[in-house]
């Protein structure tokens, strides 16, 4: 009786030990079994038919920089206007935003400085013609023997002094604005004019105006910024640790918000020598055609700089899963058999994604279609789990 129930023993202890190893060998069977339903799609025909596949490969990719700036004016062709004469402005013909052209009066001004000077031109010329009648006499008297040489030498040297008055006098006229038209014309019937001219030097839009009627202003005083602005830059400052990256004459997109983010191209025409100690950064411009006037200085926009092109790793964004803000990409393992494999990609940029990490040289992916795999592998996530 003894020897029977030690056999019971015995054998319900092997059947224990066997049942426990059983368990343990299949729990990662079916653990493995579990992780390929999630991760590893198995296409029929109509999946196949519906995607691409290819290999992982490099092509010459440029990175972007992308860099906070704003339109401005072309500071070439931008002029700021003054007076010519200290005087009281009278009246004003230009008024912000007008569009002049070059040699448009803006301003008039009221000048006794200006009236001073005509006279003192008058006189010097006055003093000028009765030295030069002087010494035609004297001559005349010389060849007489009438005078002496010494006296024809000091009326000659009175003509030179008065000559040299009257160039100075036209001289100051003509630092107070007065053209050589208007010297002839001074000359010709000895009106005297008090009234200057603020006069637009170039073609473009007055978009600065300091000035109001009855003030009084003087050649230090800037009047009115006339700007052309049938071309405009674009400005913007880049940090210090990416300079190394722009280049004068780099391709440059430029984005403006207020026209629907559309892209602008240019190249930089400038990259500064000095760093900004406040905001550690340089100033890189380029320029940009504005005949359709749509860009207006101070607009916000973006400079996107490219930088030379290298070999980099890439795949389309075709190719691309996101789920839970990761990306992932579909690893052909065999003919019809795909597995979900996340990976780390850059930003995308004219439609390819540039591969960070996960991804080799020559593997085959899922370049076109993914989607349809990630519904299929969705399908049966959800089937198991109801």
């Amino acid at each position: 009786m003894h020897h029977y129930f030690l056999k019971l023993s015995l054998v319900a202890l092997l059947t224990s030990a066997f049942l426990l190893a059983g368990c343990k060998k299949s729990q990662p069977t079916q653990a493995q079994s579990n992780n390929q339903d999630l991760n590893i799609v198995v296409a029929n025909d109509a999946l196949m038919a519906q995607i691409k596949v290819a290999e992982v490969d490099q092509i010459d990719v440029s990175d972007i920089l992308r860099v906070a700036g704003q339109i401005d004016f072309d500071e070439q062709a931008l002029t700021r206007i003054g007076a010519s004469v200290t005087g009281r402005i009278t009246q004003i013909n230009a008024s912000l935003g007008s569009e002049v052209k070059k040699g448009d009066t803006l301003a008039s001004i009221n000048s006794s400085e200006l009236s001073n000077s005509q006279l003192a031109y008058l006189k010097a010329r006055s003093e000028k013609e009765f030295h030069r009648r002087t010494v035609q006499r004297a001559k005349t008297l010389f060849e007489a023997d009438v005078i002496s040489a010494a006296e024809l030498q000091r009326r000659e040297s009175e003509y030179e002094v008065a000559s040299a008055q009257t160039r100075a006098a036209q001289d100051q006229l003509r630092v107070l604005g007065v053209n050589m038209k208007a010297l002839e014309e001074l000359a010709s019937t000895g009106a005297i004019d008090s009234v200057s001219s603020v006069v637009a030097t170039i073609k473009g839009v007055v978009v600065e105006r300091k000035v109001t009627t009855g003030q009084v202003v003087q050649p230090a005083d800037v009047l009115f910024t006339v700007a052309d602005l049938s071309r405009v830059w674009a400005i913007a400052q880049v940090p210090e640790q990416q300079v190394a990256q722009v280049k004068v004459g780099q391709s440059v997109r430029i984005e403006v918000p207020a026209l629907q983010n559309e892209k602008l191209v240019g190249k930089l025409i400038f990259v500064g020598q000095t760093v900004n100690p406040d905001t550690r950064t340089v100033l890189v411009r380029t320029e940009l055609d504005n005949s359709s006037g749509r860009l207006k200085p101070s607009m916000l926009a973006s400079m996107l700089i490219e930088s030379a092109p290298k070999k980099q790793l890439v795949v389309p964004n075709t190719a691309v899963v996101r789920e839970l803000d990761t990306d992932y990409v579909f690893v052909e393992e065999k003919t019809g058999v795909f597995r979900l494999k996340p990976v780390r990609l850059a930003s995308e940029h004219d439609g390819q994604r540039v591969v960070l990490d996960g991804l080799r040289q020559g593997m085959k992916i899922v370049s076109d279609g993914a989607f349809h795999l990630n519904n299929h592998r969705n399908l049966k996530e959800m089937e198991k789990g109801g």
